[in-house]
């Protein structure tokens, strides 16, 4: 079990809880919304699979540090705890309830994870759940992801999100952004290919854009068809990892209507530019953000990790 310490945020938005594991280790998990969109019609929980993670990419904060996996026990701990507060029959009216394997961690260096989404449904009476994985697609992970097309197609079939989180079309760049071993294009492209169902979700490829980091339609075209990839940008948020590297977006608000959307619709992708709100940047609800290792650390970030944390009694 998890026994939740804190929390930040704005209810109306996002909020954070920072808890302790049965294992004494500090884990968090998220609960957001996108206003203006009701909590009826779309609620989305945010949990951790890792504590830290090891694969340390540029731009997030939970790479910091590594202290191993989160139990499938503490997986659905952080799921319950955020849907008693407000379901106490376990019972879940949301349209699209999505729960997504993306706060800390990346989840195919824990199979725990498979066996937690085997169990959701048994749980929960959730008639919108979708669940969502972001990976890197590590190199080594054959048989999680052999596992969880398994469990996709047998649980999930047209309720599932995956998302290749792959950030540059350039190879040096991208191996970069994320130095952790992992599979090339034609890799991610064979296995998402038998992962798509007509009629199902699409595969999600998500550029967290960075300047100076190269977008090539054409390459994408060689490896992911449209017809079953979808291309989601980004910005780069706040974290005290990306200001040491001196990240910075490429996406921002007054900059919405991007020369590279553009490219991709003309080669044929459907397009979402996810900006979402920027009060989650000062929460630290965001992508890469992680507050708990931004208390360990030092200095300040003007424009994220703002909330101060409310201890909870």
């Amino acid at each position: 079990m998890i026994d939740v310490k804190a929390q930040a945020g704005d209810d109306k938005v996002a909020t954070v809880y920072v808890a302790e594991t049965s294992g004494g280790r500090m884990i968090e998990f998220v609960e957001s919304l996108q206003p203006p969109i009701p909590r009826e019609k779309k609620w989305v929980l945010i949990i951790s699979t890792l504590h830290g993670c090891p694969s340390a990419c540029r731009f997030c904060d939970a790479g910091r540090e590594y202290s191993g996996k989160v139990s499938s026990q503490d997986m659905l701990a952080q799921v319950d705890y955020m849907i008693r507060r407000r379901h106490p029959d376990l019972k879940v009216p949301a349209e699209k309830f999505k729960i997504q394997f993306s706060r800390m961690g990346e989840p195919s260096f824990n199979d725990d994870v498979l066996d937690t989404l085997e169990r959701l449904p048994l749980i929960y009476d959730a008639p919108g759940l979708i669940p969502a994985l972001s990976t890197i697609a590590p190199a080594g992970t054959e048989e999680f992801f052999e596992r969880l097309l398994e469990i996709k197609k047998r649980i999930y079939p047209e309720r599932f999100q995956l998302q290749f989180s792959i950030h540059s079309t350039d190879e040096e760049k991208r191996n970069w952004l994320i130095p952790a071993r992992k599979q090339d294009f034609s890799q991610i492209a064979e296995y998402g290919d038998r992962f798509y169902d007509k009629g199902g979700r699409k595969i999600t490829l998500n550029f967290a854009l960075a300047k100076g980091m190269p977008v090539e339609p054409g390459v994408l075209l060689r490896h992911f068809s449209p017809e079953r990839y979808i291309i989601k940008i980004t910005p780069v948020n706040p974290t005290c990892v990306a200001e040491k590297n001196r990240l910075e977006s490429q996406i921002v608000l007054e900059n919405d209507s991007h020369q590279l959307i553009g490219e991709l619709e003309a080669a044929g992708y459907e397009v979402i530019l996810s900006i979402g709100e920027l009060e989650e940047n000062h929460i630290g609800s965001n992508c890469g953000q992680y507050i708990h290792s931004y208390l360990e650390g030092t200095g300040r970030l003007d424009s994220g990790y703002n909330y101060a944390l409310r201890e909870i009694r």
